[in-house]
């Protein structure tokens, strides 16, 4: 298994605050996705539902539902406004949408508006090139992007402003050149990366380790950099870090869930000690592993300052890049 330093631990630390006792288990759960069933929240919502279950700390199945609109700002919106109290509630939540958060896309709302509960597992991002790119590592391709910016297209799934977009403004930054003047194509999804990569339409594939593995490994792309503290597991061992390379960035892709601001701290701690142990167990690791995700627990005050963190780091890229 993966190690992980300090700011990045795999081990689950609750506030030592909590000082009050937990409330009884709810007779009934539900996992709020803020999307189409499928998704990134389907999946976070799925990790948290099943396991639960496996590991017999719910008697009864989560419930399911589904709240298209706004990557999860709609569902927010639905939290803080109508069911802030609601204990039977979690909600689906990711690096994404602390990205939308220190952007204002979610309406009148920041990050203050909900009770951060914990994040079960994360992705992290990569830097890929065509499987004959003549660049083999991060110096290569920084180098080259810095003597010819323009002559270098850079793909990824989402619009500018997304997850893959900032990673393209982090190359940038990192040879010199302004992230407003980037050619980015968005692309819908991984899979449209990895096509434009073989047929000579970019140069330079942001995505996520989880979905380009499989492809490094078939020798249909080369990834050169995985945006982790530390080295990943499996089959991207030998892939360096780009902060083994020389570049001090990291993109964790967390997987999280959020509940209602006046959720009573009881309820919180309920769920928080729940968390904790179901990181803890067997069935939960073979449903994390099910869904390609690496280890990344944070919970209570832990995860909550760790979003926190990582809103306002967010807004200091977003001001670089002009966004």
């Amino acid at each position: 298994m993966m190690k992980t330093i300090a700011y990045y631990t795999a081990a689950v630390v609750l506030a030592s605050a909590f000082a009050f006792p937990a409330a009884a288990a709810p007779e009934k759960t539900e996992c709020l996705a803020g999307a189409k069933p499928g998704g990134g929240f389907d999946v976070t919502c799925r990790l948290a539902a099943n396991s639960l279950l496996a590991a017999k700390l719910i008697e009864k199945p989560m419930i399911v539902t589904y709240m298209e609109g706004g990557v999860g700002a709609v569902a927010y919106n639905h939290v803080v406004g109508k069911r802030s109290a609601d204990p039977t509630l979690i909600t689906a939540a990711s690096t994404g949408s602390a990205l939308l958060l220190a952007q204002g896309k979610f309406g009148q709302y920041d990050e203050n508006a909900v009770r951060w509960l914990g994040a079960l597992g994360a992705d992290y991002g990569v830097i890929v090139v065509a499987a004959d790119s003549p660049y083999k590592s991060m110096k290569d391709l920084v180098e080259a992007y810095r003597k010819a910016p323009n002559e270098f297209a850079i793909g990824g799934g989402g619009a500018v402003g997304s997850q893959d977009w900032m990673k393209a403004a982090l190359i940038a930054k990192s040879a010199d050149q302004d992230p407003k003047k980037i050619r980015y194509v968005a692309l819908e999804g991984g899979g449209a990366v990895l096509t434009a990569l073989e047929g000579g339409h970019i140069k330079i594939g942001a995505g996520e380790a989880s979905e380009m593995a499989k492809h490094h490994a078939a020798g249909k792309v080369r990834i050169i950099a995985v945006m982790s503290p530390e080295r990943l597991p499996g089959e991207l061992s030998a892939i360096p870090t780009a902060r083994e390379q020389g570049y001090a960035f990291d993109w964790v892709v967390w997987r999280g869930y959020y509940v209602g601001k006046k959720v009573s701290d009881a309820d919180y701690r309920w769920w928080a000690d729940t968390f904790k142990k179901l990181s803890e167990s067997p069935e939960f690791v073979k449903e994390r592993e099910a869904r390609g995700l690496f280890p990344f627990t944070l919970i209570g005050a832990d995860f909550e300052a760790q979003v926190k963190k990582d809103v306002q780091r967010f807004k200091t890229l977003a001001t670089e890049a002009g966004l």
